[in-house]
Parts: C-alpha cells; structure tokens; sequence
C-alpha cells in the first residue's frame, strides 16, 4: 500500500475499534498476528478488547500523529473512558482516565501481522 492508502486504512481501523465492532476488528487482524510481549492470535487480541470495552463501554481513541513507510505504521493515540466495569481485575472506580498509547504495525495483504506498542501500565496505575 502506498502511505496515503496506509493513513485510511488506519482510519478504517481506529472507526472499527470505536465503534467498539469486534468483529469488524477481527477482519484487520491477520489470524496468526504476533504481539509483542502479548500472546499471538486474533482471538487474543480482540479478547483483550472485549476486555478493555466491559470495563470501559466509552473507551475512544483519537489519533494524534501517524507516520507510514512500507510496510509500517507507527501511530501516536489518546485513549480515554470512564471505567464502570471490572477490568483486569479492578472492580470499577467510575474514575474516568486518558492515556498516551503508542503502537507500531506492520501490515500485509490489509491486515496487522505484527503489533508492539505501550503496555496497559499507565492505564492500571490509574486504577489503583
């Protein structure tokens, strides 16, 4: 894909995932996709946004900066909701939160085969 066709594509992505379309998600995921420090797969990845959707049901992300060469994408977001449902294991605090997240993808054929980025760190001590 050329770099403006990665920008929307990434647009089309970041519209599935707030819309909070799991399935929809699932189609930019390669099946074996490989995360760093995360177990591998679709199923896991869009499990832990189920995850992160329960605990948060308005988590938005808005994208501040996106860079694309080649195959590569590396994205620059703000992520943010009021935690009303248990998330990894923190009952809910009805706090609401705002966290920097920085990922890098690489992408073939349309879908993300490999994903590292920030970790959900920030996003925890927040809870605590």
């Amino acid at each position: 894909m050329e770099p403006w066709e990665m920008h929307a594509w990434h647009a089309d992505y970041l519209e599935a995932c707030n819309s909070h379309d799991l399935e929809r998600i699932r189609g930019f995921l390669d099946p074996g996709v490989r995360r760093a420090h995360l177990p591998g797969g679709a199923a896991a990845w869009v499990g832990d946004l189920a995850e992160l959707f329960h605990g948060f049901p308005d988590w938005q992300w808005k994208r501040i900066q996106l860079v694309a060469e080649d195959d590569r994408i590396a994205a620059h977001l703000r992520g943010g909701g009021t935690h009303v449902g248990e998330f990894r294991g923190i009952a809910a605090t009805r706090r609401r939160v705002n966290v920097a997240e920085f990922s890098m993808l690489r992408i073939r054929s349309g879908r993300i085969v490999e994903a590292t980025g920030t970790e959900p760190l920030e996003l925890l001590s927040l809870l605590r």
